[in-house]
């Protein structure tokens, strides 16, 4: 039971990705690409965890911690570059 739920939300998951990498692509301004990339994040966030899950390991809970602490400095720093124009000052 529990493998046909991580396979069904793996593949929401990888649905919602692709749903980001177009948003990512046709966003009509920069602060929708940088959303897009944020959320993308989560998302791979969420699949590492759920694979972890699978694989009944712990080794993947440090990737996805690692990963969310990238994402937020890395969507904190395209935020900080689109209202000022330079990240560091």
């Amino acid at each position: 039971m529990i493998a046909i739920a991580l396979a069904i939300a793996m593949a929401c998951i990888a649905a919602a990705m692709l749903l980001n990498l177009l948003r990512l692509f046709r966003g009509p301004t920069a602060a929708d690409r940088i959303l897009a990339l944020d959320t993308m994040v989560i998302n791979a966030i969420a699949f590492i965890i759920l694979f972890g899950i699978k694989e009944r390991t712990t080794s993947y809970f440090e990737a996805a911690l690692l990963l969310a602490m990238v994402g937020f400095v890395g969507t904190a720093a395209y935020s900080k570059f689109l209202l000022r124009g330079d990240v560091v000052e």
